[in-house]
């Protein structure tokens, strides 16, 4: 799989005017991400005994052209996978890159789910703005002025509707993949037997990974300073943008056979 080709894919449905050419790019970066998700599930179904036997490695994962509005939400989204997934994150200052520290198996996960969900995330997002449901509605924005933080309400404009829309998305992801993780933790632990003895054990097992890979990054990371994340104006939207998002997000999924645990979705 290539994550650069998918990406490449994304930018030019970002930049694209014609809906139909938008949607034609959309399903193209679709089939190769489906695809490489289905292979994945295969392989690592005969690797995974063999997961800690691996030492960590670095990887450099493309996540747009430089200036591209939509670098900061892929970065959220690629964050809350990797997160998820035992691996840290280093980001390139112009936001057009991460480099991702973890056991190859993992980063192998992070890169073909990261690659499915941005192509879900944002064709969802588009066909939902072409409904026009936003065009009626409001945000609130905040902004900062001599030090202090204001705030108003605002119609919203293509471009708010989808940032409300996929900061929703990537919030209700990472509880979903948040989950899951949960979901892997107790099966490691049951596996190690049951009583205080054996759980232990099985704590040993994941904290031994965690600080392996944490010492991995320590020690060949160059990265300087945090990463401040999105900083518009978007902060807030209980409208129909932000509700598209979080259904969108309950519904992504990797491929026909790879869904991720499904959760009641919560409202807000």
């Amino acid at each position: 799989m290539s994550i650069e080709r998918i990406s490449a894919l994304l930018a030019k449905a970002e930049r694209t005017d014609n809906a139909a050419e938008a949607d034609a790019y959309l399903m193209k970066a679709q089939a190769l991400a489906t695809a490489a998700s289905v292979d994945l599930a295969f392989a690592r179904a005969h690797t995974a005994k063999i997961e800690m036997r691996q030492s960590p490695e670095i990887r450099t994962v493309t996540i747009g052209e430089k200036g591209k509005r939509a670098n900061q939400h892929l970065i959220s989204l690629f964050i809350a996978v990797a997160h998820s997934n035992d691996a840290h994150v280093d980001i390139a200052s112009n936001s057009t890159y991460v480099m991702s520290y973890g056991m190859p198996g993992d980063l192998d996960a992070i890169e073909a789910l990261f690659a499915s969900l941005a192509v879900q995330m944002t064709q969802s997002a588009q066909n939902w703005l072409a409904l026009g449901l936003w065009r009626t509605e409001t945000y609130v924005a905040w902004k900062k002025s001599a030090g202090s933080w204001s705030r108003s309400t605002r119609p919203h404009t293509a471009q708010t509707a989808r940032v409300s829309f996929y900061r929703s998305y990537i919030a209700r992801v990472e509880e979903r993949l948040q989950g899951a993780r949960d979901q892997t933790r107790d099966q490691v632990l049951a596996e190690h037997g049951k009583g205080r003895a054996g759980r232990k054990a099985g704590e040993l097992v994941l904290r031994g990974k965690a600080t392996e890979i944490s010492d991995f990054h320590r020690a060949n990371t160059s990265a300087r300073g945090a990463w401040g994340g999105y900083s518009g104006a978007v902060r807030t939207d209980k409208g129909s943008a932000g509700a598209a998002g979080r259904h969108s997000a309950s519904n992504a999924h990797l491929a026909s056979q790879l869904a991720l645990p499904a959760k009641r979705v919560l409202e807000g």
